[in-house]
């Protein structure tokens, strides 16, 4: 049957594509076919859009420990949801009735859902996308419209929550843990996907457009891989529209919130009822607070024979004479071999200070007799997949006025997502597998699937080389005479004098040795970003890590008010930068999927002040063992976390 349509209808008609449409630009530019037209489409409208269309929204944390982000909860919006509108004219000659289905899909941190070749990405299925809440509900009716050429106002409701798909190894007794795949940070566009209702003919929405659920039975499908499919563009019944107004979701957790106690942590003491400076177990900080405290573990390998000193070493006092005499005079005998301490009771090292909104770490001094270099750290209870984690602090400075270095190691990572299990696996790892083990060394097997990823920054006195096993500087060992002072107060090579102030800002992604990367390789390689040439190192085939390392002022880094260091963390690569501010960041590590298997798990961020045995190090100058204890407390504080 043909229609009549006046002028202004033919012309607009001519400009718009027959098959599913993608709309972008002005909101009041219509999409539609020869049967109905569809306009303003708004996925968000009760929130206000900047000038450049995007809506920003913070994501709430009350709560969100039990049933994972909601975007936006019933504290940002009325019903706990966006309101979508969308105007919908019929231009056929009877009445009808329109199926429609409405998506949301994360952009930010994604799989293109087209490869180079124009086929669907295989890797597209991972990516973060949802539509209504109850995944049962495939697609939704409006009331029957005339062609009474006027456009007619349809109102819904979306919320973006954790696993969208409903997928059930994140369900446990029957419940379904939508933390454990919470929403991504990033910015979210909304398709609405419409059609005439009909007889259930082949020209309807595609099932697994409209089932979501049903991914595994579709092989995996994303819908949004529709709108660029050659096949469904001859879908000429079917109308698609992306909004042009899109979602920018942010997390900025209040540090002020408290500091909460894992039991796990801390199991044989009694934390039921610890509450001390905003730290604790009780039900507010439970619900609101957005970290933990952070125990290391500590394996038997980690052990140091260490001298029996206690100095204040970041004092004006301590020199590199008064290291080289520590190191040459005291005998074996006299030697103390303790483990790395951890936090022997809960909330004694780590606290929230509610008004100043930030987060306080001590190592505590010790005294000779109580010898202790104790490490800290705070962690973060809500994981993602993704994000660019950027952090403001002022952690304890490393070097003091002689460049002696303190021992510690300031470490800002992400770490999978604690006492997870086959929920949190990383993707398979298809060429020979992932080492099975953290610590298993070179006679691990390789397994297919792990849980285990871990993507650092470790800051300490190293120098940045790139090694093979035997590499300079070579340090001269002293000798026990102490009638001349050349003997014992050996200088260091002048590489490493010319580095005195300076400390290595390492940046790593722990692959676990997946050979799956094309340009996997162990030793010294290259690899450029952006006109910046780094050199990434791992030790064997079998070493679990890719390391890249930069040197740095300590005075710059550490001495000042706070610093910003950032690790952005996409699905195709990894991107260190630190700058003194937000504006001004600058690019220190870079490693893509050629080099190294990017984690796609979800991780949490730990910030720790860490002793760390120097052997893991080689080439640093000043070893770990030789290195008095601490006799006053060393200070760290977290002012700002922003992960978008």
């Amino acid at each position: 049957m043909k229609y009549h349509f006046n002028i202004i209808y033919i012309l607009l008609l001519l400009l718009i594509a027959t098959s599913c449409n993608q709309q972008s630009g002005e909101s009041d530019i219509v999409t539609g076919n020869d049967s109905f037209v569809v306009k303003n489409f708004n996925p968000v409208s009760n929130f206000q859009a900047d000038s450049s269309k995007i809506v920003s929204l913070s994501l709430d944390y009350y709560d969100a420990i039990n049933q994972g982000f909601r975007i936006p909860t019933i504290r940002q919006s009325d019903n706990g949801a966006f309101q979508v509108k969308f105007e919908i004219k019929n231009t056929s000659a009877r009445a009808a009735r329109y199926e429609y289905k409405i998506l949301y899909t994360n952009e930010t941190y994604k799989f293109s859902e087209v490869d180079d070749s124009g086929k669907e990405n295989p890797l597209s299925w991972e990516n973060f996308y949802g539509s209504w809440e109850n995944t049962d509900i495939l697609v939704k009716e409006t009331g029957e419209i005339n062609p009474d050429g006027k456009f007619h106002l349809i109102t819904d409701e979306i919320t973006i929550v954790g696993n969208p798909r409903n997928e059930k190894r994140y369900f446990e007794n029957g419940k379904n843990d939508r933390w454990k795949r919470n929403p991504r940070v990033g910015e979210y566009r909304f398709l609405l996907v419409i059609t005439q209702k009909g007889d259930g003919s082949e020209n309807s929405i595609p099932d697994y457009v409209k089932d979501i659920a049903g991914f595994e039975k579709y092989k995996n499908k994303n819908p949004f891989y529709f709108i660029n499919s050659e096949e469904y563009k001859k879908h000429n019944d079917l109308v698609c529209v992306l909004g042009d107004i899109n979602l920018k979701v942010y997390a900025k957790p209040d540090l002020g919130q408290g500091v909460y106690i894992n039991p796990v942590n801390f199991q044989n003491i009694d934390t039921m009822n610890l509450t001390s400076k905003n730290c604790g177990q009780d039900s507010s900080i439970y619900e609101n607070a957005a970290f933990e405290q952070f125990v290391n573990n500590i394996d038997p390998s980690m052990k140091f024979v260490n001298i029996p000193v206690v100095k204040d070493i970041m004092g004006d006092g301590y020199t590199k004479k008064d290291y080289n005499w520590d190191k040459a005079f005291y005998k074996i005998e006299e030697m103390i071999a303790p483990l790395p301490g951890v936090a022997r009771k809960p909330c004694e090292t780590v606290y929230s200070d509610f008004e100043s909104k930030k987060i306080v770490m001590r190592n505590p001094g010790c005294v000779e007799g109580s010898w202790r270099k104790e490490s800290v750290g705070i962690r973060t209870r809500h994981g993602f997949a993704y994000g660019k984690y950027r952090l403001k602090c002022k952690l304890t400075q490393l070097l003091n006025k002689d460049n002696v270095w303190n021992g510690i190691t300031n470490a800002i990572w992400l770490l999978y997502q604690q006492n997870s299990g086959a929920w949190n696996n990383r993707r398979a790892c298809e060429k020979e597998g992932f080492m099975e083990t953290y610590w298993g060394g070179d006679n691990d097997k390789r397994v297919p699937i792990i849980n285990y990823s871990e993507i650092d920054f470790e800051i300490l006195k190293t120098p940045p080389y790139c090694p093979p096993f035997d590499f300079p500087p070579v340090i001269q060992n002293p000798t026990y005479n102490q009638y001349d002072v050349s003997k014992w107060d050996v200088p260091f090579p002048e590489e490493l004098i010319k580095a005195d102030p300076m400390i290595s800002v390492a940046c790593t992604n722990w692959d676990m040795a997946c050979k799956q990367p094309r340009n996997f390789n162990s030793g010294c390689n290259e690899i450029k970003h952006q006109d910046k040439l780094y050199y990434s190192h791992r030790w064997t085939d079998k070493y679990r890590a890719l390391t890249q390392k930069k040197y740095e002022s300590d005075d710059e880094l550490f001495a000042s008010d706070y610093y910003y260091f950032q690790i952005d963390w996409k699905p195709n690569e990894i991107i260190w930068s630190i700058g003194p501010s937000p504006s001004n960041m600058r690019e220190v590590g870079y490693m893509n999927y050629e080099v190294t298997s990017i984690p796609n798990n979800q991780m949490t961020l730990i910030i720790t002040q860490e002793y760390h045995n120097t052997k893991w190090w080689p080439g640093s100058p000043y070893m770990q063992e030789n290195i008095p204890f601490p006799s006053k407390d060393l200070i760290g504080e977290i002012y700002e976390l922003v992960i978008e």
